[in-house]
């Protein structure tokens, strides 16, 4: 019992260094582009299922309804049950992908109500901090968008390093974003080897009323792409609100180590899921 309490005591104090750290470069790489940006504490918020919207099919309706809230499955292993400052988990994400292809929405849709309160903008880059409630840990998600022209290409680093988890997005109704995947991916991974890569396909919505054929092609080639990254892919939509918050639970599983009850689906027609 004794190591236990010591062995806790530890991780406590490990845990607030290390977000010290974080934070310490965090603000090195921001006062590189000539500004400074100064971290809060987080508004304590509990993380509710997000209603469905009207959706272009009832297949793609019904499969976003399906994933289990993060908040009815157990605690992560990595939090801890301590004071209020040090139960806070920080964790980075970062959304790489051409202009155009739906990055914002996807972030402000996830974001909800909380988006134009949290969110800072630089010139090329910009984030938002969303925090989520699990079984009394609280995680709060620092979400840094890359623009996607070829000026915010300096922005890679600070938005990779020590993210835990990159999102490569293109646009399912336009291929030469899609082939944009491989550049950003190689771009991404000279700064972070560890993260977990995520490949989504923005604006299903639009994608589902191209001719048949073709739709056929692109989902042919996102998948290859998927497997050759390595990285789980998922067609979404923010307009319909379809996969997105389905790909945050995923990542809360895949680092917490939670329940993933989802399974794939490779059915034309649908929001793909493929891994």
């Amino acid at each position: 019992m004794v190591q236990f309490c010591v062995r806790r005591r530890f991780q406590r104090r490990v845990l607030v260094l290390r977000r010290c750290i974080r934070r310490l470069l965090d603000r090195i790489f921001m006062s590189c582009l000539g500004k400074t940006v100064p971290y809060r504490m987080l508004p304590h918020s509990v993380m509710a299922p997000s209603s469905t919207p009207t959706s272009p099919s009832t297949t793609a309706a019904a499969d976003e309804s399906s994933v289990t809230a993060c908040k009815d499955v157990a605690a992560p292993r990595a939090s801890v049950n301590c004071d209020v400052e040090s139960d806070l988990v920080p964790l980075k994400i970062a959304l790489l992908g051409d202009s155009d292809i739906g990055k914002t929405c996807f972030m402000t849709k996830y974001v909800g109500g909380d988006e134009e309160q949290g969110r800072e903008e630089e010139q090329g880059l910009s984030f938002v901090d969303k925090t989520l409630l699990v079984k009394g840990a609280r995680i709060s998600y620092s979400i840094w968008e890359v623009e996607g022209d070829m000026k915010s290409k300096d922005h890679i680093p600070i938005a990779c390093k020590d993210s835990v988890a990159i999102l490569f997005m293109f646009d399912l109704t336009s291929r030469c974003t899609l082939n944009s995947v491989l550049r950003w991916y190689k771009e991404a991974r000279k700064w972070n080897q560890t993260a977990i890569p995520i490949l989504i396909g923005t604006k299903f919505d639009d994608f589902i009323q191209l001719p048949i054929d073709l739709q056929w092609t692109i989902a042919s080639e996102a998948r290859a792409y998927g497997k050759a990254l390595n990285a789980t892919l998922f067609f979404s939509s923010a307009t319909y609100n379809i996969n997105v918050n389905k790909i945050f639970k995923f990542i809360t599983a895949k680092l917490f180590d939670l329940p993933w009850t989802v399974e794939r689906n490779l059915t034309l027609g649908e929001p793909i899921i493929d891994f």
